[in-house]
């Protein structure tokens, strides 16, 4: 299931911004839960907390800070590659290569990006593994940012420097509303990617990012599909 594209609101972009954390690869491949699990124990470790305690200050974190490891750097002075390292030290082979979404990113007009508040190297082990690294012209990642994290605005305006992105050209994909409040701001067009059958339900997203709503252009719980829908009709 997914809401078609309006083809005819993609016309002009010549620009192309995916996020990669259950964006790029599905929310069901549940990937991420390795991570998730990896900044429990990283946390555990550092404070020498039990790991129902690390948790609950490792969410505390993000809430906070945006990203886990921003809270730690805040708060603790966490050396960010040590922990952008260990986090992502997880087993790839969990992702199943996804064709249509390769065919589909390949055939779009203009540049492609990703932009993650991961780092460059999990960026490149995840899109190598979904086969689609070679269709991208560049990863922005969170030392590209500068530490800093979505959906501060500071790292998007520094891609859009170093890209020279003009916001009414761009389009970015995301699966966190509240990544999408600057990026529609800067004018982009905002794409939603949730899990499959819109599981959570549709109203349990928008409670993780309550008050979201407006900076959301179209939602889709099927990325190829929705860009399949795209160059098909730009054919």
């Amino acid at each position: 299931m997914t809401q078609a594209p309006n083809t005819a609101a993609f016309a002009h972009v010549t620009d192309w911004v995916f996020d990669l954390d259950n964006t790029l690869y599905p929310h069901h491949s549940n990937l991420f839960s390795q991570i998730d699990a990896k900044m429990t124990g990283y946390i555990s470790e550092l404070l020498t907390l039990p790991r129902d305690d690390a948790r609950k200050l490792q969410k505390e974190l993000y809430k906070e800070y945006g990203t886990t490891l921003n809270g730690l750097m805040q708060r603790y002075k966490v050396d960010a590659d040590d922990f952008l390292e260990k986090v992502h030290d997880i087993d790839y082979s969990w992702l199943v290569p996804d064709l249509v979404l390769g065919t589909a990113i390949r055939q779009l007009p203009g540049r492609k990006f990703i932009f993650t508040n991961g780092d460059r190297k999990h960026a490149e082990r995840a899109a190598r593994q979904l086969g689609i690294l070679d269709h991208f012209d560049d990863i922005f990642d969170i030392v590209a940012a500068g530490l800093t994290p979505k959906p501060m605005r500071q790292g998007y305006e520094k891609f859009a420097a170093l890209h020279a992105v003009t916001g009414h050209k761009t389009v970015m994909f995301e699966d966190l509303a509240r990544n999408l409040t600057v990026p529609k701001a800067l004018g982009m067009t905002t794409v939603l990617v949730v899990p499959r059958n819109f599981e959570p339900t549709f109203s349990e997203i928008w409670e993780r990012d309550p008050g979201q709503e407006d900076h959301v252009d179209f939602v889709t719980d099927d990325l190829g599909g929705f860009l399949t829908a795209i160059v098909d009709a730009d054919a």
